[in-house]
């Protein structure tokens, strides 16, 4: 998928959309420590994000450790670096740029997401699994309070009862597990998580770019409200959105339909 860059001394690495597929790769790179996080490499993921999401080369994003981890949460030997007196910093925090980024993106875990990893995880819009794959929240355990998400993302997910078993005695999700409760859309081997992101990925970015943008947005705001209100972001959406259409796109738009109906293709 062409070169790569390198972010924080290569541990975090950003592979750029090929102009035929549009989707970029983006690969937590410290398998010798399980991918786990210092606050420079927070600080990468962070910026990666925010320039893949300005980058109109790219319609979706695929994320991923390297090795046997996912990502194993934050390195406890820089602890006090991470958390302390800027939580609240957007540009240190990986989860709000996932969170602002327009592109869908894709997880692709194998191994091990524990705690803020399994915040990361929580964060894309998608999520393949490898068989190895295991959820994990050790706030509990070690004594570190959520600030990425995960206390309200969680119930929501997979239900209140369930996560409250899940962070309060540490119980790892399994990929079984994790896909019976709605939590991952795929399990595959593990040597084809990459791979299978990857493939969704595409097939998202083969659709219309600027239809995905805010279907992905009024999904993921309508999550925040009761039915009737999200119901009603929708109607407000629509409207706006097709009285912004030219003569010219609802032209493009008829010709696409015709197209496919005379290939008899859906």
């Amino acid at each position: 998928m062409g070169a790569t860059s390198p972010d924080s001394g290569d541990l975090i690495l950003v592979e750029p959309a090929r102009s035929e597929s549009q989707v970029a790769v983006v690969t937590i790179n410290r398998p010798e420590a399980l991918n786990a996080l210092t606050r420079p490499m927070m600080v990468s993921l962070a910026a990666a994000f925010r320039r893949l999401d300005a980058d109109d080369g790219v319609a979706a994003v695929v994320l991923t450790g390297r090795g046997r981890s996912f990502c194993s949460g934050v390195d406890l030997q820089a602890a006090e670096e991470a958390f302390k007196g800027d939580v609240n910093d957007p540009a240190a925090n990986p989860v709000a740029q996932m969170e602002l980024c327009r592109k869908p993106i894709v997880g692709a875990v194998a191994g091990f997401a524990v705690t803020a990893g399994f915040e990361i995880a929580l964060a894309c819009d998608l999520l393949v699994a490898g068989r190895s794959a295991k959820f994990l929240d050790t706030h509990a355990k070690i004594g570190i309070f959520p600030s990425w998400g995960l206390s309200p993302k969680l119930s929501r997910f997979i239900g209140p009862n369930r996560a409250r078993e899940v962070s309060l005695t540490c119980m790892p999700i399994t990929a079984e597990m994790a896909q019976k409760w709605g939590l991952v859309n795929h399990i595959v081997e593990d040597s084809q998580v990459l791979s299978k992101a990857i493939e969704i990925a595409e097939a998202i970015a083969r659709n219309n770019h600027n239809l995905v943008i805010v279907y992905k947005s009024v999904i993921n705001d309508g999550l925040q409200l009761d039915i009737k209100r999200a119901r009603a972001l929708e109607k407000e959406r629509a409207v706006n959105f097709y009285n912004g259409m030219t003569k010219e796109q609802f032209a493009d738009m008829q010709k696409f339909v015709q197209g496919r109906s005379s290939t008899s293709k859906l």
